[in-house]
């Protein structure tokens, strides 16, 4: 990875660079070989090929039962559009009762507004002070017009993991469909769909260092979908649209890394994210870490530190050449603070001083003390301009 000028990178959970791996992959499937994999010809052939092995990787990164139920999106936006528009509308017919947590991304937020809109009823599960739903509040929220829950694999700001197998049964218990967000998750931790029994499940290829613009939906063979976008019956009429084939190869071949890799990048990116909480935990006052302190993403130390601003700490830290954020970056346009914080029981005043640090696979020991190095200066700096910030805190 370069940059036009030095960065220490640590907004991973923002946005992933392509690993250099993917786009030697998908380079002759842009500048050598071209054809509609529709086409019955021996250059679409070639195309088809190529589509179906990115599609086979992509399913034995999450022990799909079979490639073909993995069917290619442009991303996690429009997967989320597709498995819950497309599963609620299938269903209306069987009731209009969705269940969510109340710590899912903005795009599954929006997309049950929409919902609402057209006669669906939502229930947000709350979540304790780690981020983690109460399996017990579910089983007492969900009933026989239920027709789908929706939780997010692992939580994009704070990391939290949820406890996908046991939701998935506790759905299945009121013949509910299970869709799940994983862009956080995937190709960080392991997921296997069989095992933890989902049945629809959103992935994004940029989010594992793969090509932006592609993306992913697992849908088990049985799940009542209604297609989101019609056409030429492409993706098994699932997705209709002729496929990005260089785009799937990347997704592919990003997949096919990640299971290779995972294991060791998660060990060593923990290793990394431990020791720099631990080090600003002791040196900085009145700092604290969101979300659970064990079960979460490997790269992932969202904090918050009291009596300032968490887009103050990432303007100044940006003047020092490092790269953080202070939430989603997709919800980065309101003034709001992160709602997923807040759901936490977080207050509004200390949820607005908090700061997203996340680690990938480019991240190294000395990018985290280049970052502890600054961060208690300038964290003692807002202090001292703060008005609400006691006598003596630094």
């Amino acid at each position: 990875m370069s940059q036009d000028e030095k960065v220490t990178y640590l907004d991973y959970a923002s946005y992933s660079p392509t690993d250099h791996r993917v786009i030697d992959a998908m380079l002759p499937y842009m500048k050598k070989y071209y054809g509609n994999p529709s086409s019955p010809h021996s250059n679409g052939a070639r195309m088809k090929i190529a589509l179906e092995d990115a599609r086979n990787k992509v399913a034995s990164l999450i022990n799909a039962e079979k490639p073909s139920d993995v069917v290619f999106t442009s991303g996690a936006t429009e997967g989320i559009n597709a498995a819950l528009r497309g599963v609620a509308f299938r269903s209306k017919d069987r009731g209009n009762h969705i269940i969510a947590s109340s710590v899912e991304h903005i795009s599954v937020r929006n997309t049950l507004k929409y919902l609402v809109k057209n006669g669906f009823e939502i229930t947000y599960l709350p979540v304790d002070n780690y981020g983690t739903i109460d399996l017990e509040t579910l089983k007492k929220t969900i009933t026989d017009k239920t027709i789908l829950v929706t939780v997010m694999y692992a939580n994009n700001e704070v990391g939290t993991i949820q406890p996908i197998k046991e939701i998935a049964e506790v759905a299945h218990s009121k013949k509910a469909v299970f869709h799940t967000d994983a862009t956080a998750a995937i190709g960080k931790i392991p997921i296997d769909v069989m095992k933890d029994g989902i049945d629809i499940m959103t992935l994004s290829s940029g989010d594992m260092y793969g090509p932006y613009g592609i993306g992913a939906l697992y849908i088990r063979r049985g799940t009542r979908f209604e297609p989101l976008i019609i056409g030429g019956g492409q993706e098994a009429g699932l997705r209709s649209g002729t496929e990005n084939v260089a785009g799937a190869v990347g997704m592919g071949k990003a997949a096919e890394i990640a299971k290779a890799e995972m294991e060791t990048e998660g060990e060593r990116l923990s290793v990394i994210r431990d020791s720099l909480v631990s080090r600003l935990l002791k040196e900085i006052q009145y700092a604290f870490l969101n979300g659970h302190p064990k079960n979460r993403l490997p790269g992932n130390a969202n904090m918050r530190f009291s009596f300032i601003e968490g887009e103050s700490l990432v303007l100044s830290l940006d003047m020092e050449g490092i790269a953080v954020s202070s939430g989603s970056a997709c919800s980065s346009k309101t003034l709001e603070p992160s709602h997923v914080l807040i759901a936490m029981g977080i207050s509004h005043a200390d949820a607005q001083g908090s700061l997203l640090i996340s680690f990938g696979r480019y991240s190294t020991m000395a990018d985290a003390d280049s970052f502890a190095g600054v961060l208690p200066n300038i964290v003692r700096g807002l202090r001292e301009m703060s008005p609400i910030a006691p006598m003596g805190v630094r």
